[in-house]
Parts: structure tokens; sequence; C-alpha cells
């Protein structure tokens, strides 16, 4: 087992958590008020369409997953591949040992979307998506862990990275949907067990940097006997996979790109290298101290999280223990995977989901400002109905547009031997789904998912798939095909998305910020490359507005630093806003639907 933190170590770090926890129960935040309308709110709805919209491929894993390396997998992805205003679908395939041993398989599918939204009948569930992995040029084998998608080289196409047990791959949007694998080439390949992966431009150059998180350390040639050491092979009482316990791990991979299609693995004079080989998972890069450049948090599992400060010369400090996000409130290591920043307080402050291991709970932390967090799982209301599952694939988003950011989290255990515990935890399980209750506590309204069967998930994607105003969502289902939840949710709420395009910042704007004001609503997002349980959202930032039909002010702080604001913009479109243009498309959404 790992050595723990030292116990002063963890005693001060307790004493930091327990001081903002009181201190946040004491003065919790104040909403800003609502009128009855916006209280009387309906209930959500969402209707899994995968199979009917042609998301057949099944996630290839092993029914007895005898071997960590078969639980860990895999990520999801949505990428607009040719510029056509859909989103299209990357399922990452995962693979078995013996598959693997046999040259693997195929490390993601592609689905392209060849409905038209103009002529989609949406209660009649007409869209649909197509197979194109082949055709597309996504061939490289392997064993697919996680997906993130970014503009590396600025030519106005989205491109793919893609992590693995023993390789990653990086392919090159030629256009068209058409890629080529410049793995070799760039010097992105990687090696060991790659889990997550985000893009930054983290030294504000113009182009994006790729982080890479690492797990454990396999021999593929040499795996440890399943259920042999009772210390690291146990699960109460019953015989389980072996690690991450036990086994070493392995160093994170920073890439900084060099502009000319090749990348320089900076990791440990960046700062970023993890030095002692914690487990790691989940990665996502945000601005939570609000100083205009990126900073990075990491998942780590049976350790403490990290929380990388972004000190403006191409290196970063570790903070997180300091600022309170690197355990839980009681000062205890975690095992960590997903992970996402959201102003679920519309305070102007990114605050941190984080998904956990079973027994331990989802931890919310609330960012309180000026380099302090603190653990509100407890009184957010998220503790009870997380604690007895296994949590990965995470996101805040406005799941109803009412212009406060919801939250959902994707579970599945990773031991299927449990199902023989009576009475315990299942393999499969159910997914949660929590209403922000707008005073710094969440209702769960898990129960409008009730009918969708349990699973053992991991990565769950977030976006508006079929361009109706609302976020649907894209789930993993290890060993099974994925889920594809469209939100269907009847609501009154005005909306909009905005898609950027970067000029002297990189093309697909990663790390912009928008802020949005509407009426009493503030609202602000960040585009991401990479985040969730090793997964890639939407590009395309949304926000609801409530009964707010226009926007009185637009603030778009781009990934240079440069700030651009548009004034008096209605609703219920998407905008093409290029930097320095301004607004150059704008496509309008579908007609609010009555209540």
């Amino acid at each position: 087992m790992r050595p723990s933190l030292p116990k002063w170590l963890l005693s001060v770090c307790f004493g930091l958590s327990l001081t903002a926890i009181l201190l946040a129960q004491i003065a919790p935040p104040k909403a800003p008020a609502s009128s009855p309308k916006e209280k009387s709110q309906s209930l959500p709805r969402f209707e899994d369409v995968a199979q009917k919209a042609g998301l057949t491929v099944p996630h290839i894993s092993s029914p007895d997953k005898k071997y960590i390396v078969e639980s860990m997998s895999g990520g999801v992805g949505l990428i607009d591949c040719d510029n056509d205003g859909k989103l299209d679908i990357i399922t990452v395939n995962g693979s078995t040992v013996q598959r693997y041993r046999a040259g693997g398989d195929l490390m993601i599918t592609l689905y392209h979307q060849d409905s038209d939204p103009k002529n989609t009948d949406l209660k009649n569930n007409e869209i649909h998506f197509t197979d194109i992995t082949t055709a597309a040029g996504l061939t490289h084998k392997g064993w697919g862990m996680g997906v993130a998608v970014a503009d590396y080289d600025n030519d106005g196409l989205q491109d793919i990275y893609v992590t693995g047990f023993g390789g990653n791959a990086l392919y090159h949007n030629l256009g068209n949907c058409k890629f080529e694998d410049v793995t070799e080439k760039a010097g992105v390949g990687a090696g060991g067990f790659s889990t997550g992966a985000a893009w930054a431009d983290y030294d504000r150059d113009g182009r994006v940097d790729l982080f890479v998180s690492r797990y454990v350390h396999v021999d593929i040639d040499n795996l440890p006997q399943f259920g042999n050491d009772p210390r690291f092979c146990r699960f109460k009482g019953m015989l389980v996979q072996c690690g991450p316990w036990g086994m070493p791990g392995e160093s994170d991979l920073l890439f900084h790109n060099k502009g000319d299609g090749t990348f320089e693995e900076v990791s440990k004079k960046a700062g970023v290298d993890d030095p002692h080989h914690y487990y790691g998972l989940g990665a996502t890069w945000g601005d939570y101290d609000n100083d205009g450049w990126p900073d990075l948090y990491v998942a780590n599992d049976a350790g403490p999280n990290f929380l990388y400060r972004n000190k403006h010369d191409g290196t970063f400090e570790d903070v997180g223990l300091l600022d309170g996000v690197a355990l839980s409130g009681d000062g205890m290591e975690q095992g960590s995977m997903g992970v996402d920043w959201g102003d679920y307080l519309h305070e102007g402050r990114l605050s941190m989901i984080v998904t956990n291991f079973v027994e331990q709970g989802s931890t919310l932390y609330h960012n309180l400002g000026k380099d302090n967090f603190a653990d509100v799982s407890v009184r957010a209301k998220l503790m009870k109905p997380t604690y007895p599952l296994v949590g990965w694939g995470t996101a805040f988003f406005d799941m109803d547009n009412d212009g406060w950011l919801d939250l959902f989290i994707a579970n599945g255990h990773v031991y299927p031997q449990v199902d023989s515990i009576p009475g315990g935890t299942p393999y499969r399980q159910p997914m949660l789904l929590f209403r922000n209750h707008r005073d710094g506590t969440f209702d769960d309204v898990s129960s409008v998912l009730a009918n969708m069967p349990a699973q053992s998930r991991r990565g769950a994607a977030f976006g508006d798939i079929n361009n109706d105003g609302n976020v649907d969502i894209v789930v993993l289902n290890v060993g099974e095909p994925p889920s594809l939840l469209l939100n269907r949710t009847v609501s009154t709420n005005h909306r909009v998305l905005f898609k950027l395009v970067g000029t002297k910042s990189n093309k697909a704007a990663i790390g912009a910020r928008v802020t949005v004001k509407a009426g009493t609503l503030v609202q602000f997002s960040e585009v991401r490359g990479g985040a969730s349980y090793l997964s890639q959202n939407d590009l395309r930032l949304h926000f609801g507005l409530a009964a707010n039909d226009k926007m009185t002010e637009v603030s778009i702080r781009w990934p240079n630093g440069e700030t651009e604001i548009l004034r008096d913009i209605p609703a219920d479109f998407i905008y093409t806003v290029v930097e320095g243009a301004g607004v150059q498309q704008k496509v309008a959404l579908p007609p609010l639907s009555p209540r």
C-alpha cells in the first residue's frame, strides 16, 4: 500500500478543511430571490434513444474483471468533425487481456450525425448516427481509455487524442471527418497506462498543450494473480482484482505544443510530473483563481488530488493541500475518478465536483475565494445518495435552462464479484441527477432516470446533440453499447449556445471564458478540452437564461487574456463568435415548448 501522508500534514489539512467547512455552514451563500413561478419547476425528462439512433457498438470488456486494466475504460466524447454544426459522438472501445495480447482493438468508434436538425421530428427520435470509424481512418489499435478534443494545429478542424493502456493516439483532422494518425510524428504516444487527457494553452502562446494523467504500472505478461494478496486483492472478504493499492504508479505527462506539428514533453520542468507516482485518473483545466491563466486539477485514485496553480512562467505549484481540495473534509485520501468545474452559486468562482469510490461519496469543494475551498458535500445533500455508489463521469450542467447548474453522476462498481455479497452494493448501479436548489443544496431527482436499466458506467459527455437548446448526455456502459440521453425537458425558459473561434488565441478557443448577464442572472463558463471521467464535452458553451429573452451583456475573455464585449444579444440562438470580429453567424433554436 502506498505510504500515507505524514500525520502532522494530515492534521494541518484537517484543521484547514474543518475551519472552512464550519465557516461555510455558519454563513451559507444566499441565492438571489426567485419568483414563485421560477420555483414551481416541473421534473426534467430524459430518454435513452441510443439504439434507435444507431449507437450500437458495445464497449469491449471481460465479464469477470480479473485485472485492474479491465476495469478502468472508458471515455466518451463530442466533436463536430466536419464543421456542419451537428455534434458527432466518440466512444472508447476498451479491450481485454486476451484481445490486447493478440493485437488489441480499434481504440475508438466515431459516429457521424447524419440527420438534419431542421427536418428532425424530435418526438419520433429521428436523430441518427452512422459508424464511420474505418472510413474516417481511425484505425489505431490498442486498449482505449479516454478521449479529448482540440484543434492542436489551428487549422479550424477538431482533432482527437485518445489515451490508452500501452500507448496513446493523436488523430489529425484532414476535413470531412477524415483523420490521419500522427502520433509518432507529433511525439505524443506516451505509453504506460494513460487515462485522463486535457488540452489547454497554459502559456498563452496561441497553441494548445496537452496534459496526460497516468495510472498504475501493469506488465501485461506478468499480471498479478486474481485475489492473491489478502491486503490488496480483497473487498469485503471477496476475492477481487489486485490494485491499485500495492501496485507501482506512473508519472504524469505534459506535452508543450511547439507549433510545427510536434510536442515536447515538459512535465518535470513544469512541475506537474507527479514524482510520487500517485494513481492519476480524471483531469481538467480551469481558472479557479480568476487570474486569466488556466490551472489544472488532477483526480488521483487512493491518494491526494492535485491542484496545480499556474505561475504564468511555464511552471506550476501544487496547492491542493493548502487550498483544501486534495483530501476529503475530514482529511482522508479518496479514490477519486471524475472531475468538473462549475460556478453553481453564481459567485463568480469555480467550485469543483469530484466523484469517488464506494462508501466515500462524491465531494463538492465550494470555492470560498482567497485560495480556499470547503468540502460541503454533506450540507449540499450530495453525500447520502452518492455514498453507497462508485462515481465516474460527472458534470455541472443546466438541465432545464433555469440559469442554475445542476449535477449528473454516472455510477458503476469495478468488481462484478460484489453481486454475491448479500445486501451489498451491486455491480450495476443507477445514474444520479441533482437539481440545483439555489441555496447551496441540491435536490435528488434521480427518479426521472429510474426507467433506465442499471449498468456499470464510466465516462459521460454533455452537449446539445440535437441542437434544440437542451443539454443531452452520452454515457459509456461497460461491456454494452452506450446510452444517449436526449433531454426532453419541457420548459418556457430561454437559452443560448456560443461557438467560439480564436484568431490570436487557439482556434477552438479552449480556455476562453464567457460571462453572460441576462436580467438578474450573471453566470459564466469556460471552453474545456477534456473533463468528466476521461471524456470530452461539447466545445460550445450553453447557458440557460430562465425568463430572459435577451442578454444585456456577453463578455468573452479569450485564452490570450483579451476581452471582447457584446451587448443586447437576443436569446434562443446558436452564435458563432470570431475573436476580434464579433458574431459571424447565428442559427435559431427551435421555438420554446409551452408547459
